[in-house]
């Protein structure tokens, strides 16, 4: 029987990885327990950031410990699209993370970055299909003390920057670290003209952060080991306590990954990385299902028409087709 070599060729072009487990049947509506991910891209040291680009057909991440953000398009695969990314001064940085972590767009269409080097939140200063490694600082202060680290970000319709503070950026990537001036991790928002508000200082390790639909809430990673846990906060303009969402410190059993990166649909639906892979929530907080994993996941994004997410998985970036 003759084979059609262009249909054989698209099918075997990436390898694939994972598998899918099913834990609620509403898991069936959102993928098929089937699949299995591609691997489109591999060989960075961590990857991060994923960024669906629509207008440009084109996915942006972060490999944070070689200071870069890469490019791939189905047409061209994996290519350099800016470098340095997170850390732009002269002099060689201390840090084993110093590039960009969380990249997003602003309101205009601009590329926004967390910029683990620099500690702080920037905008690129040129077009998305002319990129260049020149930077205009958002916000890079609270108080008057410079940010630990800033790791990933999103903004709301009204413009407001909402974004996280961990400390992996520094040197010794903990709350030791001497270079560390704010005493706490916490959890910002940024308003177009620049003020700064704490909205909280009580989750160690805040990472992943994400809008539930109407923007009244946003869930937000910790990836603590020991506090393994996602978190709600009600959005205002004051200091407020999270509440639990989902904890998975006892869940852990040697998987590999933690908390992180992590972005809900427009039906509620939570894609969060965690151990062992990528776990789908309801906004009930009820574990769907999982996409397993060998290696940690980091974060992920979903495509414009929300029927593909892409995943930082480490030294790979996947692609797994949704319904």
């Amino acid at each position: 029987m003759a084979c059609n070599n262009t249909q054989h060729s698209q099918q075997t072009k990436y390898k694939r990885t994972g598998s899918i487990e099913r834990l609620d049947p509403a898991l069936d509506a959102i993928l098929d327990t089937n699949a299995r991910a591609e691997i489109i891209a591999e060989g960075f040291e961590w990857s991060e950031g994923p960024l669906w680009i629509e207008s440009e057909q084109m996915l942006l991440f972060s490999d944070v410990p070689t200071n870069t953000v890469y490019k791939w398009t189905e047409k061209k695969g994996m290519e350099v699209y800016l470098r340095p990314s997170g850390y732009t001064d002269t002099t060689p940085s201390n840090s084993k993370e110093p590039g960009s972590n969380g990249l997003v767009l602003d309101g205009s269409g601009n590329l926004v970055l967390c910029q683990h080097g620099n500690r702080q939140m920037a905008r690129m200063d040129a077009s998305l299909n002319q990129p260049n490694a020149t930077y205009v600082t958002l916000v890079n202060q609270y108080n008057g003390k410079r940010f630990n680290s800033p790791n990933d970000a999103v903004y709301n319709s009204a413009g407001d920057l909402f974004f996280t503070d961990p400390p992996y950026g520094l040197p010794a990537q903990n709350d030791d670290d001497p270079t560390k001036e704010i005493p706490f991790n916490g959890v910002y928002k940024v308003t177009p003209n620049g003020e700064v508000t704490l909205l909280a200082n009580s989750i160690t390790r805040p990472n992943g952060i994400a809008f539930f639909p109407g923007e009244k809430k946003v869930l937000i990673a910790s990836s603590d080991p020991n506090a393994a846990n996602w978190y709600m906060l009600n959005v205002g303009d004051t200091l407020s306590t999270p509440t639990l969402f989902y904890s998975a410190t006892d869940e852990r059993d040697g998987l590999k990954g933690l908390p992180d990166g992590l972005k809900i649909d427009k039906n509620g639906n939570v894609f969060a990385s965690g151990p062992g892979g990528i776990w789908i929530f309801n906004q009930e907080g009820n574990v769907l299902g999982k996409i397993k994993l060998d290696e940690a996941a980091s974060n992920v994004a979903l495509s414009a028409d929300e029927k593909t997410i892409y995943i930082t998985n480490d030294g790979y970036v996947l692609r797994l087709k949704l319904r």
